[in-house]
């Protein structure tokens, strides 16, 4: 079953929301709230709203698991635009747009859950090796040189 909450005329712009919803969506709705926590950008307190609600909506509404709950979907559109001008030079005015944004969250609990791999911490790649002298390079070349140079005088 499917479940939505939509937050209309957020005051943020669609353009800087999407960056938020994007993260979240195929998560599992508990860890989409958990992620959203520690995001530290204005559009994620508002996702994160909207996603409660939706949470919110399932587990009172429809009887459903809150475990079961993963993000379907998560879009946001434009809202309304409130113009506002701002006095220039010379008499002129200038334009600002205060943007909205109508933030759409869809909960399902039809799809699998699949939880994202962490990146192994614990295991490094073995580096190259690493010679025992703290010689720049510029010295180590100059005595290759000269070590070089008087075997070769020996051989002739």
């Amino acid at each position: 079953m499917q479940v939505k909450s939509i937050h209309r005329n957020a005051r943020i712009s669609a353009f800087k929301c999407r960056e938020v919803t994007r993260e979240i969506q195929g998560l599992p709705a508990t860890d989409a709230l958990d992620l959203l926590k520690f995001v530290p950008k204005k559009a994620a307190g508002l996702v994160r709203k909207t996603l409660a609600s939706a949470v919110a909506n399932a587990e009172n509404n429809n009887n459903l698991n809150v475990a079961n709950l993963v993000v379907l979907e998560a879009v946001v559109g434009e809202g309304a635009t409130f113009n506002r001008f701002q006095p220039k030079a010379r008499g002129s005015a200038g334009p600002i747009r205060k943007r909205t944004s109508h933030i759409r969250i869809i909960l399902t609990d039809e799809v699998e859950i699949k939880r994202r791999e962490k990146k192994s911490g614990g295991k490094k790649k073995p580096s190259a090796k690493k010679t025992g002298s703290k010689k720049p390079a510029a010295e180590t070349t100059a005595v290759a040189e000269a070590a070089e140079t008087p075997a070769a005088e020996e051989s002739k």
